[in-house]
């Protein structure tokens, strides 16, 4: 028995190195990855028919070929209570070829709790045919099928996978051997309340193209050693991010030529810039240049039978503060299938009578297992915990364990990620109430309705204050979709005076199809808040949901006010950006709600709770922020597709969007010229030329004209740019120190000959004209032939170097060169635009890019530039679909991570709802199901800060009710004389004024200053009315220090003024408190701790 270690590569065996090589190959395994029949698919057919509108984002994670993989396997899942229904969801979004639903078993009342395509009329009718034509909806290029029969031989001999759920133990062994007699791939998936098991059995023999999903890494080379081994070094730029036992394979290499194009070989990692390879000690001598790759190889793994691994399993760790508990419930899971074989159930919630029975078959299993498995001390409250939620069943821990059995699924199909190795056990037990002895058995009984499996686990308590909850959920995508479902099934803001509030602004598209299940291909167009909506009330008729379509942002703040947030009880993310996800945690720590967030990104997931007055907020920790790719390497040495995609993207932008824009602002703005002149460096003549080019010099007035201006454009692009930069720095150019030029990261380029038979050529120009006649409002076309033909007539001039063009080599000779404008060019462009006058009516269409139309150009522009500007520069051109990835800046995404991170979620949910104020009872999580790994920690607690003798922390402030005695407004003067005053410490006080900085958020809709000469005067400038959806105004004390002095400042938290019921309509927004000497800090009268 042992902890499952990441594998790492090893060789294999495999063809022999290349003649006259010292270098031993990888010796692929490649021969043995079995080819992908294109005969006998369900509708998803070959290579050609991937929907790549509809799998696109799973494409990203899974790659084609493993997406064919996919698509040739057959799959039952035997079981269609939560866990299973869970799992047969997420494979049939995944694309194999046919999934069979099986079950015997007919809908109980308790299995409402968790199986979302049960309804209440389904009561008594088999579960596999209920469920069957509402999992057919989620993909029709997925054949479902429902069984009813035994689980015999022959039918069990026409699947590539088997998925069995909650099934009893002698049913698992029976089916296990026979499947891995067959070479069959099995999963075994059980969950038990807050307990959940995996099994995993891929077979003797199974080949693993890619363990961990990642891009293959690459890097430069700047040496490359004659010695035994022989040691690469990689330029400086960046760690080349190898690990000992990778494979790469080498190109473009100078001198040592053997390296180019042999087989992949291991290296050994010496630091963050070097490896060692072969024996080059017979290589030629190294000049320059290289580029080393990584080489994913494939290998084989193997599996032990369900019935040797029982006995002696390996264990892929969920949670390392837990790390004994993998053993412990191996041993409590084979004693809950004999207690349920003796007594036809599980153990009765909450009955000591049965957890007690539960503990002595515990102790017997133990007693027979292998000394390897056998406990010294079995951890008997945990098996008595197994026993009382047993007969449980939670729709998060099923979305939990339901996401990582059908991401298993997918890895048996694809031979993509690394398998489980082959056991895991996972708990929440922190989901319990902290007061041990609130649960009971009478709590914990059945009431023969939708929530008895949750009420099993937590008692009729809790389920009545979830129905009370009232949350807002921000975004519908797929997160808010599976919260949506879970929110559903665990009955949050089901009952008398629950809501749920969802908004989001977008509308369905065909990509979301393949994660966001509760949409179907007829709700493409429609807003995604409003059919989300519907679909969950289809899951349970209770919920009470109200569907908004607003951005949650500054402008909405008068719908989501003080009256808003005040009546919720949290808040949910399912956000896919950073800004509005730090606005959101913003509001919430403004407002001290809890903040349940997530994300997700391919396999990899997170979740993260924010509890007020006991964590830290979403905000107080951020990522670095990500590099940037430096602006002369864009325009002038570009040596990698990132670099021709994300210059071809600026093309976009530079062509068809800011000129139209600058356009529409000059004709309508007088002051838009002014405007203009006032920004920094270069700004104003680059939008001034464009502005001149789009109204004088390059209009056209014909769509012979766009592609006129298309073949001109490409022209001096791929070819006159080049040769003036080419011109300035010949391919011999030696730099100051002797050394070459082009060397290093810097590609020497070639010019291109433009030619109509290229079809890469007239992508360009197709795309290019029409849309380049979309900004002018002129007629495009489709017919290539019609401008292959225009094209013959277009007269194109000769290009010749000029001398003195100045080209920066670096991003610091740019900024040097910026900061000097030439004023009389200004001058000039200005007396030569037109004026608006003299084109009334005229306006432009800026374009915004919109990837995932195949119809606009907008790709086909991308893809034609990035290429055309690679093949400049000898870098390997990117098709569309990863063209799309990168320029797109496409966030890679699959229903199976979304599954299970939305299941850690609603756990802390049940947290946060039953008011948890242990920080240890609350898990941030991390999961990658590629790898896999998992990993929980408890949450930062929030920082505190000290002021004078009072600790705070975000959540504190201090509290002002706005009231004088008698009930009436309080004054400014009253307001400040509230605060009482003490000096500061002796190392703060210095001569002249002191100011105290006071700003109030939110701002409606002004900042009014209000200066104070001293504390007893006062003047109001330029006030507003406060509105009335505001209850309190509140004081963000920046600092408090002395006019002059740096490092005098002290902290302190927030001050909250509450508005009297007609208003405190004159205060507003920011005040200046200036004190004179002797220097003195107002400090609360009162204040009020968390």
């Amino acid at each position: 028995m042992s902890s499952s270690p990441l594998s790492k590569k090893r060789r294999v065996s495999g063809p022999d190195p290349k003649p006259g090589s010292n270098c031993s190959p990888a010796q692929s395994v490649l021969s043995i990855v079995p080819s992908v029949p294109t005969n006998g698919m369900a509708k998803n057919g070959s290579e050609a028919d991937i929907d790549e509108g509809l799998y696109s984002r799973q494409l990203y994670v899974l790659g084609h070929e493993a997406m064919k993989r996919l698509q040739t396997s057959s799959v039952l899942v035997s079981g269609l209570r939560g866990l299973g229904v869970e799992i047969a969801k997420n494979i049939i979004l995944g694309g194999v070829k046919a999934v069979t639903l099986h079950d015997q078993g007919t809908a109980q009342w308790a299995d409402l709790s968790s199986q979302f395509y049960l309804r209440e009329e389904d009561i008594g009718k088999n579960r596999a045919e209920v469920s069957q034509p509402r999992l057919a909806e989620l993909n029709s290029y997925v054949p479902v099928t429902a069984y009813t029969g035994p689980l015999v031989e022959d039918f069990l001999s026409g699947f590539q996978v088997v998925v069995l759920t909650n099934t009893p133990l002698e049913d698992q062994l029976r089916v296990g051997e026979f499947c891995h007699s067959r070479g069959i791939k099995l999963v075994v998936a059980d969950t038990r309340g807050l307990f959940g098991q995996l099994f995993c059995d891929f077979g003797e023999e199974m080949i693993l193209t890619d363990s961990n999903g990642e891009q293959p890494l690459s890097a430069m080379v700047s040496m490359v050693t004659k010695d035994n081994p022989g040691v690469v070094t990689c330029l400086d730029e960046a760690r080349h991010g190898f690990e000992s036992g990778d494979f790469v394979s080498f190109s473009e290499v100078q001198g040592m030529v053997e390296l180019n194009g042999n087989q992949p070989m291991e290296i050994k990692v010496l630091g963050p810039y070097t490896f060692s390879i072969c024996d080059t000690s017979n290589f030629s001598d190294y000049i320059r240049g290289g580029i080393v790759s990584q080489v994913k190889v494939p290998k084989k793994i193997s599996f032990k039978s369900l019935v040797a691994s029982l006995a002696e399993p390996d264990f892929v760790m969920t949670d390392f503060g837990k790390f004994s508990r993998p053993a412990q419930l191996h041993i409590g899971f084979q004693a809950l299938h004999q207690f349920c074989a003796q007594h036809g159930r599980p153990p009765r919630p909450r009955n000591e009578e049965d957890a007690t029975e539960l503990v002595a078959l515990a102790q017997a299993v133990n007693a027979r297992a292998l000394p390897a498995v056998q406990q010294g001390n079995l951890d008997e409250d945990l098996i008595r915990k197994l026993a009382y939620v047993a007969a449980g069943d939670l729709a998060p821990i099923n979305a939990f364990i339901g996401g990582l059995a059908a991401q298993e699924v997918m890895k048996a199909c694809s031979g993509k990620f690394m398998p489980i190795m082959q056991w895991l056990y996972f708990d929440a037990l922190e989901c319990l109430p902290e007061d041990k002895e609130a649960l009971t058995e009478d709590k914990c009984l059945p009431h023969q309705n939708r929530y008895d499996g949750q009420v099993a686990v937590f008692g009729s308590d809790l389920q009545e204050k979830l129905g009370k909850q009232k949350y807002f959920l921000v975004g519908a995508g797929a997160i808010g979709c599976e919260l949506l479902k879970n929110f559903a099934m665990i009955g949050l803001g089901c009952g008398e005076g629950g809501e749920i509030v969802i908004t989001d602004m977008d509308t369905i598209e065909k990509s979301n199809l393949n994660r966001q299940f509760l949409f179907r291909p007829w709700d493409v167009t429609k807003l995604k808040s409003d059919t989300a909506a519907a679909a969950v009330r289809q899951m349970n008729p209770h919920i009470r949901v109200t569907s908004h379509q607003n951005r949650v942002g500054p402008d909405t703040e008068r719908i989501y006010d003080d009256d808003f947030f005040q009546n919720l009880d949290g808040v949910a993310n399912a956000l896919d950006n950073v800004d509005a996800r730090m606005y959101m945690d913003r509001r919430c720590v403004y407002y001290r709600k809890p903040l349940l967030e997530s994300g997700t990104l391919g396999t990899k997931g997170n979740v993260q709770v924010v509890i007020p007055f006991l964590t830290e907020s979403y905000s107080s920790s951020q990522d670095p922020p990500e590099k940037s790719i430096p602006i002369c390497t864009l325009k002038n040495f570009p040596n990698a597709i990132e670099h021709t995609l994300q210059w071809a993207r600026d093309e976009f932008e530079g062509l068809f969007k800011q000129p139209a824009e600058n356009v529409n602002q000059y004709l309508t703005d007088p002051k838009f010229v002014e405007r203009t002149l006032r920004l920094a460096g270069t700004q104003p003549l680059e939008v001034l030329e464009a502005v001149q080019r789009s109204l004088v010099l390059q209009r056209p007035q014909t769509w012979a004209d766009c592609v006129t201006w298309a073949c001109h454009h490409w022209h001096t692009q791929y070819s006159n740019n080049i040769r003036q930069l080419l011109h300035n720095f010949p391919p011999d150019q030696l730099t100051s120190s002797g050394a070459p030029f082009w060397s290093g990261p810097k590609r020497c380029p070639h010019p291109l000959t433009f030619d109509v038979n290229n079809p890469l050529h007239l992508d360009y120009v197709m795309a290019a004209a029409n849309l380049f006649a979309q900004t002018y409002g002129l007629a495009g076309s489709q017919d290539r032939a019609a401008v292959a033909t225009l094209l013959q007539s277009v007269q194109v001039p000769e290009f010749t170097p000029k001398s003195g063009v100045k080209i920066h080599v670096s991003d610091q000779e740019l900024q040097s060169a910026n900061a000097s404008v030439d004023d009389s060019r200004l001058e000039e462009l200005k007396a030569t635009l037109p004026s608006p006058d003299k084109l009334p009516g005229f306006k432009m269409y800026p374009i915004d890019f919109e990837k995932d139309d195949d119809s606009n150009f907008h790709m086909d522009f991308i893809v034609a530039a990035s290429n055309l500007r690679a093949e400049n520069y000898d870098i390997p051109p990117a098709d569309r679909h990863k063209s799309k990835l990168i320029a797109g800046k496409i966030i890679p995404a699959i229903a199976t991570t979304t599954a299970a991170v939305v299941g850690l979620v609603c756990l802390e949910l049940y947290k946060v709802v039953q008011g948890h104020r242990q920080l240890d009872s609350y898990k941030n999580g991390f999961l990658n199901l590629a790898l896999p790994f998992f990993g929980f920690s408890e949450p930062l607690a929030a920082p505190r800060h000290q002021y004078y003798n009072q600790e705070w922390t975000l959540w504190d402030r201090f509290e002002v009710q706005g009231l004088q005695p008698n009930g009436e407004e309080m004054t400014l003067k009253q307001f400040l004389d509230y605060f009482k005053v003490r000096p500061l410490p002796h190392s703060h006080s210095t001569s002249g004024d002191r100011v105290c900085k006071v700003t109030c958020w939110p701002v409606y809709p002004h900042d009014t200053a209000v200066p104070f000469s001293s504390p007893d005067r006062a003047q109001i400038r330029d006030h507003h009315a406060v509105p009335g959806c505001v209850h309190a105004l509140f004081f963000l004390h920046a600092s408090c220090q002395a006019q002059g002095t740096v490092g005098s400042a002290v902290s302190c938290p927030l001050t909250s003024l509450g508005k009297a019921l007609y208003g405190l309509g004159s205060l507003n927004v920011q005040l200046s408190l200036r004190f004179t000497s002797p220097t003195y800090l107002p400090v609360p009268s009162c204040f009020l701790p968390s």
